[in-house]
């Protein structure tokens, strides 16, 4: 079944998850807590300073093939990942591999991480006297993104399939113009650390410090069905999952003590409280 023709349709559905998942997080009106969102950016420095990096980084990785292109670096160690870990996925793909299954993690694998990462960037702005949650966010997404480029570029690991004659790339079956639509943003060698893996279990721990358990429960459960995807799908090696892990681990752990240090110390509401004074002055 094809769920996607081009990234027009990933987009479409991104925004559709995207409010089911503030819709199901703060129990109420989604619009409500994007527009929340909207007025921090506008009102507080801090927060605006915080998306504006996280963006930087995420522009940064999009550009990493083109940085990979200008380097004089030839090396390949997918060989040394096969020798270590045989047929695992080859496995584990015959085992499970059925159509619809197959459209189900597709649509995990394109869709779901994405929403819910701005999913959570928002909803931990949402009626939140401390942003504590939304800083941590902030600064693990951007050490996921520091520490793998390097791998990136001087580490390339080719995707399972494009190595593993036995292993099939399923994701053809949902989204058949992925290699010119969506490749574009993410290189065939890329494979080392996960970052499906360590943006999504990064994004579970962060929930269940944020003492949201539901939101914690619906996290966890699609970082579980994402690392599934990466192997099932043929992309990922197990080697590269437990990269990911030990990355979203340290990533976490470092983004929620940056964010307790307060290493930006700006006010939260410096503009308003300008605007105010302009008022005043006006009155």
């Amino acid at each position: 079944m094809v769920l996607f023709d081009n990234m027009g349709s990933v987009t479409l559905y991104t925004v559709l998850v995207v409010t089911a998942l503030l819709t199901y997080g703060v129990a109420g009106n989604p619009f409500a807590a994007a527009l929340d969102f909207l007025k921090n950016l506008v009102l507080s420095p801090k927060h605006f300073i915080h998306f504006v990096a996280v963006l930087a980084i995420l522009f940064l990785n999009k550009n990493e093939m083109r940085f990979e292109r200008n380097i004089d670096f030839s090396a390949n160690f997918t060989h040394l990942f096969k020798s270590i870990e045989g047929n695992f996925v080859a496995n584990l793909q015959h085992t499970f591999e059925n159509s619809t299954l197959t459209t189900g993690l597709v649509f995990i694998y394109v869709v779901c991480l994405q929403a819910l990462l701005v999913s959570s960037i928002i909803l931990y702005t949402y009626r939140s006297k401390s942003k504590q949650m939304y800083y941590a966010t902030c600064y693990a997404i951007m050490i996921n993104y520091l520490v793998a480029i390097p791998f990136y570029l001087f580490f390339p690991i080719n995707e399972v399939w494009s190595y593993d004659p036995n292993v099939r790339f399923l994701m053809l079956e949902a989204f058949p113009k992925f290699e010119t639509e969506y490749r574009p943003l993410s290189g065939l060698n890329n494979c080392f650390p996960s970052l499906h893996t360590s943006i999504s279990t990064t994004l579970a721990i962060l929930a269940v410090k944020s003492g949201n358990k539901k939101w914690a429960v619906l996290v966890c459960t699609c970082a579980a069905l994402t690392i599934f995807s990466i192997f099932y799908l043929g992309i990922h090696w197990l080697i590269d999952m437990c990269g990911g892990l030990v990355l979203a681990t340290f990533a976490s752990v470092v983004g929620l003590k940056l964010a307790k240090l307060n290493l930006l110390r700006l006010p939260e509401q410096l503009p308003s409280r300008l605007f105010a004074r302009a008022r005043e002055e006006v009155k």
